[in-house]
């Protein structure tokens, strides 16, 4: 199936020009606003969106909330467009549902990679990104006493799969770490995110950290 992209009004035209030219991405669309953005979407689904942060009428991150609580809009993800990787906006952003995040002088390319990466389920986090969401964000969080419940449904093995995703490492990495095949990595951190009701591994590192499965001192 194609990945069928919708651009928001920060994308740049190179970017779109890219997407266009790409095989197997369809651009299903362009939005002047978050709320533009939200009609489009329930005229014609997309599989991803890209979504400025800072919009008029209706923000990225607003706009963002309606889309993943949609029912009618499940499946679609949110690629959130940002100036920055450590902008105050992107733990927001994330907690609202989008999948991950990229700035916007990324090369054409690693946006089509992006997009690829969370249409495939994935999330769209650099492990640099990843520590610096954490650090910044989630460390002044008061501390969890005990693991959410949803949490302590997870098998040891699937705990530690998750541990090792929340430092930022792809599921290559903590396939080598743990001396385990990739599919196998792969496969405890999708049943991790079905137990805690992750919509993907954004969402589910997050989990980890306000669950006080993950700490920021790790």
């Amino acid at each position: 199936m194609s990945d069928k992209e919708g651009s928001s009004p920060g994308c740049e035209s190179r970017n779109a020009r890219a997407l266009e030219a790409t095989p197997g991405i369809e651009v299903v669309g362009e939005a002047r606003d978050g709320a533009d953005a939200v009609k489009h979407l329930r005229r014609r689904p997309a599989d991803v969106v890209v979504m400025d942060i800072r919009m008029p009428v209706l923000d990225g991150i607003a706009a963002t909330r309606i889309i993943t609580g949609d029912k009618a809009l499940t499946g679609v993800k949110v690629l959130i467009l940002t100036t920055f990787e450590t902008d105050e906006h992107v733990a927001e952003a994330l907690r609202a549902g989008a999948s991950g995040f990229v700035g916007k002088g990324i090369h054409p390319q690693e946006l089509i990679d992006a997009i690829r990466t969370i249409a495939a389920g994935d999330a769209s986090l650099s492990p640099a990104a990843t520590r610096s969401l954490i650090q910044r964000f989630l460390a002044d969080a008061p501390p969890v006493r005990h693991a959410a419940p949803m949490l302590e449904s997870l098998t040891g093995r699937e705990r530690q799969v998750v541990m090792l995703a929340a430092t930022g490492l792809s599921n290559d990495e903590i396939a080598d770490r743990l001396g385990i095949s990739v599919l196998t990595a792969k496969t405890h951190v999708n049943r991790a995110m079905v137990k805690v009701g992750a919509r993907d591994r954004a969402h589910l590192v997050i989990a980890a950290y306000e669950g006080g499965l993950a700490h920021p001192s790790q």
